[in-house]
């Protein structure tokens, strides 16, 4: 259902339905599917191979912030090195693939520059149909990669053609994003915590 739906007057009310409709997306979020995705993440993380990660817009920032707290924040009180690389990362190289070659081409251009069989590509579109996530998608799987999509909205080509699909469903960027963001979070925290030793709950941040 698309939100919102009509005119607020104050941003008060405006608030209360935003968080209400966050909370319905966030329940439409199907746990079996994150238990897929944090085994896959840990299989990759634990071979020591690499985890490509990329977005457009909102979702290149989720895509740069996922490489920062999954590298930091994995290992820290754990043994786990976790290798990330954000393909939204690169101004240079993004700006290079785009003019020379075309913009469709930015991610897969990387991926098959540096991937290898048994690698994990994560992707995050909220319309699951950016065409330069797709492409990379359909590589990935054609050279023996893992794929992982966060998509919103419909799902898109993306939805269909990752080994997980972490959906939300929801027709608001900000609340898609929002919720991405927290799946990025709740990865993130979840392979770390699952090589803590007790004694570390309770004292570490996380």
């Amino acid at each position: 259902m698309l939100f919102p739906r009509r005119r607020y007057a104050d941003i008060g009310s405006f608030a209360s339905d935003y968080y209400q409709e966050t909370s319905r997306a966030a329940a439409s979020i199907d746990p079996d599917r994150l238990a897929a995705a944090a085994a896959a993440l840990g299989k990759t993380i634990d071979e020591r191979r690499w985890i490509y990660v990329c977005g457009n817009g909102g979702s290149a920032a989720i895509s740069n912030h996922l490489f920062c707290d999954f590298v930091k924040g994995i290992q820290t009180d754990t043994e786990r090195r976790p290798k990330v690389m954000s393909l939204s990362a690169h101004l240079e190289m993004i700006s290079a693939i785009g003019n020379d070659i075309g913009y469709d081409d930015v991610f897969i251009y990387q991926l098959r520059t540096m991937a290898e069989p048994g690698d994990l590509l994560l992707t995050i579109s909220s319309s699951g149909n950016s065409e330069n996530i797709v492409r990379t998608v359909e590589w990935a799987k054609e050279h023996g990669l893992a794929t992982v999509a966060l998509t919103g909205f419909d799902g898109g080509r993306s939805a269909a053609l990752a080994d997980v699909n972490l959906h939300v469903d929801c027709h608001n960027y900000g609340i898609v994003e929002d919720l991405h963001q927290s799946i990025m979070h709740l990865l993130a925290q979840y392979l770390r915590q699952e090589r803590m030793t007790p004694s570390k709950f309770g004292v570490c941040k996380f």
